[in-house]
């Protein structure tokens, strides 16, 4: 007799605890997608409250030993921030082994989540570089190894029946990453300002906690698809793994450029409002809480794009997702050339105000639509069903290399004390090398051969 394999342990397991493993054929929205959304609201409050202070409180509230004020340079402020973000967009890939070979998405991301809240808590207790290092490796291994299983775990809910209904549940995923990430980015920078990074750092650790008891909750809602074994690197090396992977990895390349851009709104961004005159719509803003423009115009605009711009666009012709995403791809460029434009004012001495940012925001936040949420769903799709997490954590891999790229381009920047790319010249880079990356991707897509991969649905329960 052989010895059971990991899916069948698992099946087992899920049949004493009344999991459901495949989704039920319906046309329903299903069941287990109020948690998930739940839960991402509440998690992306703490990753983005904390991630709004982390530059800030890096160059100017970082203490040393003896806790007197040791804080960063600027410049390397914006290097390890991005150096951060580089980090929890890697370690995607080790929850994705971890979920799809061994544990399941659901058991993944519930041990994840308490890495998590561990990391918050280290933030917290210790304003140091070494309370700073724990903590932002926890959140790293944590935030990081959830994020595949999560948003392929949305992906996981639906069978044929309900397929047309994805699109719009991503939306809404997408919808409660913003709004968590709005009301954070608004309250914690003031927290850091009036009682300090022990507060400031605490209460996006509260809401870690409060998201893994809502995804714990959702347990007996979820569809939980078992995991394949070692057979996860055999799927991987196969001529079908080999070759998808290597198709979408060419499409991450040009995504990378994107996210090396988009997330120096949560740095290099927040260092350029110090400079500029924040008084705007009749309050002064802290310059940290101006990241909270990107979410609230993404909640504006994920209801205008989703009700009017694609629909619109469709009679004019056919959107396909790669286009969604080219589009987004120049859309960006505009944004960069006025974070120049107020850079260079800077340097002549007159204080622009915040509005220029806010105009920036509208670009990149219209290309994030455009991109973000449209790969979210792209990458699910196009993923064989054994290997929808490994592919997720690929897409946020992209994020790694994108804001890795960052890192390096800081650092070089600031070596022996020179600057290379002084002032407007920085954005202007970065704004170049966005402009060259679109042109190119547009006779990448042309040749991007798409398929569409969801999970195998099992029959109705009985009325």
């Amino acid at each position: 007799m052989s010895e059971p394999t990991i899916a069948d342990k698992f099946l087992r397991s899920a049949a004493r605890r009344g999991y459901a493993t495949a989704p039920v054929k319906t046309a329903r929205l299903p069941p287990g997608i109020p948690y998930i959304v739940g839960n991402e609201a509440a998690e992306r409050f703490s990753f983005y409250g904390m991630n709004a202070i982390l530059t800030a409180f890096m160059a100017h509230n970082l203490l040393d030993a003896k806790g007197k004020a040791a804080p960063m340079s600027g410049s390397d402020a914006v290097a390890y921030s991005s150096l951060f973000v580089s980090a929890v967009y890697f370690t995607p890939f080790l929850g994705a082994v971890v979920s799809d070979a061994f544990l399941g998405k659901f058991r993944t991301v519930v041990i994840l989540s308490i890495v998590y809240c561990f990391g918050h808590l280290a933030l917290a207790l210790n304003a140091t570089r070494v309370g700073l290092f724990v903590g932002l490796s926890l959140i790293a291994l944590g935030a990081g190894g959830i994020k595949p299983c999560v948003s392929s775990n949305v992906g996981d809910q639906f069978g044929e029946s309900n397929q047309h209904l994805m699109a719009r549940v991503f939306g809404w995923f997408y919808f409660a990453i913003n709004f968590g990430a709005f009301l954070s980015q608004l309250w914690i920078p003031v927290l850091l300002r009036d009682y300090g990074p022990h507060l400031a750092f605490g209460v996006p650790g509260i809401l870690m906690l409060a998201a893994t008891i809502i995804f714990w909750l959702g347990r007996r809602k979820f569809v939980h698809v078992p995991p394949s074994g070692n057979t996860i690197l055999n799927d991987a090396l196969s001529r079908e793994g080999r070759g998808i992977i290597g198709r979408l990895a060419v499409l991450y390349i040009f995504c990378a450029v994107f996210w090396s851009l988009y997330y120096q709104t949560t740095s290099a961004w927040v260092l350029q409002a110090d400079n500029m005159d924040r008084h705007w719509l009749g309050h002064n803003w802290i310059s940290s809480q101006l990241q909270a423009i990107n979410s609230i115009l993404i909640l504006v605009f994920i209801p205008l794009f989703s009700y009017v711009i694609y629909p619109a666009a469709g009679r004019l012709f056919d959107l396909t997702p790669l286009r969604k995403i080219s589009i987004g791809f120049f859309l960006t460029v505009p944004s960069f050339w006025i974070t120049a434009w107020v850079e260079k004012q800077i340097s002549l001495g007159i204080h622009p105000n915040i509005f220029w940012q806010f105009m920036a925001y509208v670009f990149i936040t219209a290309a994030e639509i455009l991109v973000s949420i449209t790969g979210l769903e792209f990458s699910y799709t196009q993923a064989p069903r054994k290997m929808k997490s490994f592919i997720m954590a690929l897409y946020f891999g992209s994020i790694t290399l994108g804001t890795f790229f960052t890192y390096l381009v800081n650092k070089f920047n600031a070596h022996d004390g020179r600057h290379y790319l002084e002032g407007a010249d920085y954005y202007l880079f970065f704004t170049w090398l966005m402009l060259a990356a679109s042109v190119l991707f547009i006779f990448v897509a042309l040749k991007f051969k798409t398929q569409t991969i969801i999970q195998e649905e099992s029959p109705a329960p009985p009325a």
